[in-house]
């Protein structure tokens, strides 16, 4: 199958550090070649694949402070996919709302995986307007604002199976990994380490937006006792970070439309504590990968019972669950059946594209 996977501008692919989207985005695209099909990625030129890659702009636009307007750069990849659309069987888009009006103006199957939040009062009309529009959620929770939408199939994340592993070592300290902002809620990951009595390490990124919130209301936090600041890392760095950890804390207070810290966690047999909120029903089994729970005295009395959970087990959901293999085929399978609906004439999906409206 010929297939053109067209990534955010924003990082590399795959990210050289923080990038959620743009390392699913490599994740799936690696998965596809090695499964023999014919990929092309549209990205940042500093990306890495063994896809066909067609660079975009020379380097991510994070990176880049000359570019002070991303969305005209997004505007000009979306034209150059366009005029070579008729390359592909289908086109796969990462980039939000942004090509359902070209793109349903031609006659390539094209779909959009929604990556981020989708409950923001802007989007109604959005997605009403493009209702026909075929899109891929990625945990059933982020489509709830949005129940208007062309949905195609829910389909969970994949990693590389061995791409984090567990590593031998005791494991002495609670990890937070990630971003820091307030919605994600470090604060209540120290307040919840310390009245747990156990150390907390911190692997964070800062953004740019959330430079005030973290020095006003983080850093001076991070004096306390056992408390130990680390700042952002690696995929390299990671097995070792998690598998010395008792258990990762993820305190969200936002609808979380996916999370890969928790399966990057279960893929290094670290069990997971997280708040009640958005995708973390459907990605923690509690009880067995973890804890869900409601507040602060309901993730001090889980990280108590984290000794109680087999980090053997933990592993082994993850390589059930969220493989890039097993992602990759249930793309396969909604490539398959958007090629096969536009080759019988179904251009209008609102009958059919809820018959494709599974779980993976």
């Amino acid at each position: 199958m010929r297939i053109a996977q067209i990534a955010p501008l924003t990082e590399a692919v795959p990210p050289k550090l923080y990038g959620g989207t743009e390392r699913v985005v490599s994740w799936l695209t690696e998965e596809l070649v090695a499964q023999g099909h014919d990929v092309t990625l549209f990205a940042s030129g500093d990306s890495i694949t063994s896809a066909k890659l067609e660079g975009q702009w020379p380097r991510a636009l994070r990176l880049d402070s000359s570019v002070r307007d991303p969305v005209a750069l997004h505007m000009v990849m979306l034209e150059n996919v366009r005029q070579r659309a008729h390359e592909f069987d289908v086109l796969h888009f990462h980039l939000d709302y942004y090509p359902f009006s070209l793109f349903s103006r031609q006659p390539v199957p094209f779909v959009t995986t929604l990556h981020g939040r989708l409950d923001l009062h802007e989007h109604q009309p959005v997605f009403s307007t493009f209702s026909e529009v075929p899109v891929v959620s990625i945990t059933n929770s982020q489509r709830r604002p949005l129940p208007q939408a062309g949905w195609a199939r829910t389909i969970y994340h994949g990693m590389p199976e061995k791409l984090l592993t567990p590593q031998p070592g005791p494991q002495r300290y609670l990890a937070f990994l990630g971003r820091i902002a307030p919605e994600k809620r470090v604060d209540r990951a120290i307040r919840i380490a310390s009245r747990a009595g156990i150390p907390l390490r911190i692997a964070a990124k800062v953004d740019r937006a959330d430079t005030d919130y973290f020095e006003n209301e983080i850093k001076p936090m991070l004096d306390l006792p056992n408390i130990e600041f680390i700042g952002e890392i690696s995929d390299q760095e990671k097995p070792a970070f998690l598998s010395g950890a008792i258990g990762l804390l993820m305190p969200i207070d936002w609808p979380e439309p996916f999370g890969l810290v928790m399966i990057e966690a279960m893929a290094c047999g670290t069990p997971v504590v997280a708040y009640k909120r958005g995708s973390v029903p459907e990605v923690v089994e509690d009880g067995v990968t973890g804890f869900i729970v409601e507040d602060e005295a309901g993730a001090v009395g889980a990280v108590e019972r984290l000794g109680d959970l087999s980090r053997t087990a933990v592993r082994k959901r993850f390589e059930e669950r969220f493989t890039a293999t097993r992602m990759a085929q249930d793309y396969l399978d909604v490539y398959r059946e958007l090629i096969e609906r536009k080759k019988n004439g179904a251009d209008a999906p609102s009958a059919s594209i809820h018959q494709l409206s599974r779980v993976a």
